[in-house]
C-alpha cells in the first residue's frame, strides 16, 4: 500500500509544481486519427454532432438493420440487447447527395459494469445515389486521402482501400483481430462500389459507401495479399497519367508438319 500513496503524493507535489505528467492510456477528448472519430467516446460523439436522428441494429452478418427512432431506442429497445449493439445514425444532404452516417462502437471486455464506456471504432458513410470516387472529398469532411503516388492502396472487385498517415498505440482498443498487440494500427478509408470496379480503375468509378476504420498494413501484406491486389494511389497527381494496361502476351500455337 505504500507504493500507491508513495506515486500519489509524488503526482501532487508535481502538479503543485505546474510539471505536466501524463498518465499511460488513451486520453478521451481526443481521436487516435486526423478523422477525427475513430476513439471518440459515445458521449464526446453527441457532443460533436449533436444527438442522433435514429439508432440502427444489425440482425445478421450481412448489412440487414433494422432502425429505430432515437427516443424508442432510449427508452425500451436500448435495454434489450448490449449497448454496443446499437449504431448511432446521422443523415446529411450535402450537394444533393443524401450522406448516412453510421458510428459502430467497441467496449471494454475487462469492464462489466452497467454503463460501459462506447468508444467510436467505426464509421459506416453511405450515399444515395453513389457518387464518382473523385467527389468522396468533397462530400466527407473527415476524407483526407493521401496524394502521395506511394502511399499504401489495394484494391478487389468491390473495394478500394487506402491507408493514411502514421500507426497509433491507442487505436489497438477498437481492433477485435486475434494478435493486435503484434501489429501496427493505422488509419483506413475503404471505399466500396456496388456495381463493381472495372480491371482497370477510373476516376469515374462509382462508390456507395466508405468506411473509416483501423487497419494493419502488415496484416494486408502478409496475409491477405492474395485478397488485396497493391495499386497505385487513385487519389496522387500521377494516377490519370498512367499508361494503358498491358495487355497479355499470345503464344501462337504451331502448326504441326505431316510428311506428304
Amino acid at each position: 500500500m505504500l507504493i500507491p500513496h508513495l506515486v500519489s503524493r509524488i503526482l501532487l507535489a508535481l502538479s503543485i509544481l505546474g510539471i505536466p505528467v501524463t498518465l499511460p492510456g488513451h486520453s478521451h477528448g481526443a481521436s487516435y486519427f486526423e478523422d477525427g472519430f475513430l476513439g471518440l467516446s459515445q458521449k464526446e460523439l453527441h457532443e460533436k454532432l449533436g444527438i442522433p436522428q435514429a439508432v440502427r441494429d444489425r440482425k445478421s452478418a450481412l448489412r440487414v438493420f433494422t432502425y429505430y427512432p432515437i427516443t424508442d431506442w432510449s427508452t425500451y429497445f436500448s435495454k434489450l440487447v448490449s449497448p454496443e449493439n446499437g449504431e448511432d445514425v446521422y443523415t446529411f444532404s450535402r450537394e444533393g447527395i443524401d450522406i448516412r452516417y453510421s458510428f459502430s462502437y467497441a467496449v471494454d471486455p475487462n469492464d462489466h459494469s452497467e454503463n460501459r464506456l462506447l468508444t467510436v471504432r467505426l464509421v459506416d458513410i453511405e450515399f444515395s445515389p453513389a457518387v464518382l470516387i473523385s467527389r468522396l472529398p468533397g462530400l466527407i469532411p473527415e476524407f483526407h486521402p493521401s496524394t502521395d503516388p506511394t502511399n499504401p492502396a489495394f484494391r478487389s472487385n468491390i473495394w478500394v482501400l487506402l491507408f493514411k498517415g502514421p500507426p497509433s498505440s491507442d487505436a489497438r482498443f477498437i481492433v477485435r483481430e486475434p494478435g493486435k498487440e503484434q501489429l501496427d494500427w493505422t488509419l483506413c478509408y475503404q471505399l466500396f462500389s456496388m456495381q463493381g470496379l472495372p480491371d482497370r480503375l477510373p476516376t469515374e468509378a462509382l462508390i456507395d459507401r466508405v468506411e473509416i476504420s483501423t487497419q494493419s498494413l502488415q496484416l494486408v501484406t502478409l496475409q491477405q495479399r492474395h485478397t488485396h491486389e497493391r495499386i497505385p494511389n487513385p487519389y496522387s497527381h500521377q494516377f490519370d497519367k498512367q499508361g494503358p494496361p498491358l495487355k497479355p502476351s499470345v503464344t501462337s500455337i504451331p502448326v504441326p508438319k505431316y510428311a506428304e
